[in-house]
């Protein structure tokens, strides 16, 4: 029997056109497949090396689970594996979610974190279809030079915050990390359950940031104009828009760093937090519609009213909704969650293209799967199955199987002979 050296390394992929194994004995190579993967075991003794002019993927290396080599790869837990570009792991998915909410508890930092995804998603532009050039759920405000943006002032603080998680859980992109923590914030707020996917694909280069001024404006000259002209680039309508909008019920505008609202409140001196700021609501970490209900009363000076929240009540299209909001929760509840699911989807690579759910709620994965960007459809090796299965039945995909006339007419008169021997039963009797 061969045997193998107990110690590998698989060196990070160089461009070569083809797979190598090399050990001390031999030389085997291979061509690769399309994948999107780094592997890193140490060793004094020998090498396993797997290069390629592509990235690499963990499911193509389905086939080493089959290969002699497979035990010696992956039994020391030591060894390390690193993704670029692809799906995160779910179980780190769930895993860094426990953390966020543990985050949550002790920092107050609800209202942060869900801008964080918000602002990473809404730069999308359904007018450019190239990736990452489109903008959307990708990453990117992990780079400088997208959080000196101006509509992302103060954000650095909420990366600084949810970085030690990425820091342990290496197997979530920061692109899902981001949405990941606004949508645990939401629900945690006591806000509805978002119906979320994941599987989104990072920017690997500040280049591949967008541009400043895809983001909405607090106080801009036509406020109904320009949160159309925003929103609407998103590929969202005015229901959407005033659902999202919604959101303001949790969090304070800073006047150091958007320019507007007031230094503190009755309602924020304190904290929780660092105290100061102005909020929506009285209870801005309660997700609930009370943002509506203050906006449409206008009673109390000490909560903020901007420019693009009172056009809610001042465009006919968006007063429908702003009006049904403050009256009714439920129905808020559910326009929302579907409404930040669309959002965080925007723009977003998957990988796998259908993305991943990781709670497996009814329901949850076919609405959360309508709002992939991306175009899906079957892949190669499932094509092939479903093709030899056609053929194993004497069909093909590509034409109608033939009836089978003699078999329709044996059941026909087995039928008849039931139905006869029914009767003639119930006549005797």
């Amino acid at each position: 029997m061969a045997r193998y050296p107990s110690n590998l390394t698989l060196s990070p992929p160089k461009s070569q056109p083809m797979a190598s194994l090399r050990g001390s004995a031999a030389t085997v190579r291979l061509l690769h497949s399309a994948s999107r993967v780094r592997l890193s075991l140490s060793s004094a003794s020998s090498s396993l090396s797997i290069s390629s002019s592509s990235s690499y993927s963990p499911s193509s290396l389905k086939c080493l689970q089959f290969s002699p080599l497979a035990p010696y790869i992956f039994k020391d837990q030591r060894s390390s594996m690193s993704t670029v570009a692809a799906a995160s792991d779910p179980a780190q998915l769930k895993s860094a979610r426990e953390d966020i909410k543990e985050l949550l508890k002790s920092n107050s930092c609800h209202p942060i974190l869900v801008r964080l995804g918000w602002h990473d998603a809404g730069t999308y532009n359904k007018n450019i279809e190239e990736w990452p050039r489109r903008g959307g759920a990708n990453g990117s405000l992990r780079f400088d030079i997208e959080l000196k943006h101006a509509a992302n002032a103060g954000l650095v603080n909420a990366l600084k915050l949810i970085q030690p998680i990425k820091d342990k859980y290496s197997g979530v992109t920061y692109a899902d990390l981001f949405q990941l923590a606004s949508a645990t914030a939401i629900e945690e707020a006591g806000g509805p359950k978002i119906p979320m996917k994941y599987g989104r694909v990072d920017v690997s280069a500040p280049e591949e940031c967008p541009e400043e001024g895809r983001l909405p404006a607090a106080g801009p000259p036509k406020p109904v104009d320009h949160l159309r002209e925003v929103f609407y680039r998103m590929g969202l309508n005015d229901k959407e828009i005033v659902a999202l909008s919604g959101a303001h019920t949790l969090g304070r505008s800073r006047p150091e760093r958007s320019g507007w609202g007031k230094p503190e409140t009755k309602y924020t001196k304190n904290g929780p937090g660092a105290p100061g700021g102005q909020s929506w609501t009285a209870e801005w970490l309660k997700f609930d519609n009370s943002y509506f209900k203050d906006i449409k009363q206008r009673k109390d000076d000490d909560l903020l009213v901007l420019p693009t929240d009172a056009a809610l009540f001042e465009d006919p299209s968006f007063k429908v909704y702003a009006e049904k909001y403050a009256e009714d929760q439920e129905a808020f509840f559910k326009d929302y969650a579907e409404a930040h699911a669309k959002l965080s989807n925007l723009g977003a690579k998957f990988d796998p293209q259908e993305g991943i759910v990781l709670d497996g709620v009814a329901g949850e994965k076919s609405m959360a799967a309508k709002y992939s960007s991306g175009k899906r459809e079957l892949s190669e090796v499932m094509k092939k199955k479903i093709r030899a299965e056609y053929k194993a039945i004497g069909g093909s995909p590509d034409k109608p199987l033939q009836s089978n006339y003699f078999l329709n007419i044996m059941i026909t008169i087995a039928v008849l002979a039931f139905l006869a021997s029914l009767l003639g039963n119930y006549v005797c009797f």
